[in-house]
C-alpha cells in the first residue's frame, strides 16, 4: 500500500509535500511529483500539506483519476528506485498520461 499523487498536481508542482516527506521518496518530474511506492512507508504526512488535495491513500482515489496509481508506479518501472529524490533532483521525463495533458490552470491563492 502505498500514497499516490493525481492530476490535480500537474502542472503545479507546489513541492509542500516533499518539504514534509520523512523518507524523500517524493519525486518531481517535468510536469508534476511522483511517490515512489516502493520507498513510501505510509506515513501520511504528504497528504495534509497539498494545497489542491492530489495526494491519496492508493485506496481513496477518486474514481476518475483511478488511473494515477498506474501512472506513479509505471513512471518509476521506468525509472527504478534512484534513491532519494533531493539527490536525484527533476527527472526530465513525465508518465505519457501526464505528458499528454494540456497545460493545467491552477488558481492563484
Amino acid at each position: 500500500m502505498t500514497y499516490i499523487i493525481a492530476q490535480p498536481c500537474v502542472d503545479l508542482k507546489d513541492r509542500a509535500c516533499v518539504e514534509e516527506c520523512p523518507v524523500d521518496c517524493i519525486y518531481e518530474g517535468n510536469r508534476m511529483l511522483y511517490i515512489h511506492p516502493d520507498e513510501c512507508v505510509d506515513c501520511g504526512a504528504c497528504e495534509p500539506v497539498c494545497p489542491v488535495e492530489a495526494i491519496y491513500y492508493e485506496d481513496d482515489v477518486p474514481a476518475e483519476w483511478a488511473s494515477y496509481y498506474d501512472v506513479n508506479v509505471q513512471f518509476f518501472d521506468k525509472h527504478g528506485s534512484p534513491g532519494g529524490a533531493a539527490k536525484t533532483g527533476v527527472i526530465d521525463d513525465d508518465h505519457p498520461i501526464v505528458a499528454a495533458l494540456p497545460p493545467q490552470e491552477h488558481d492563484e491563492a
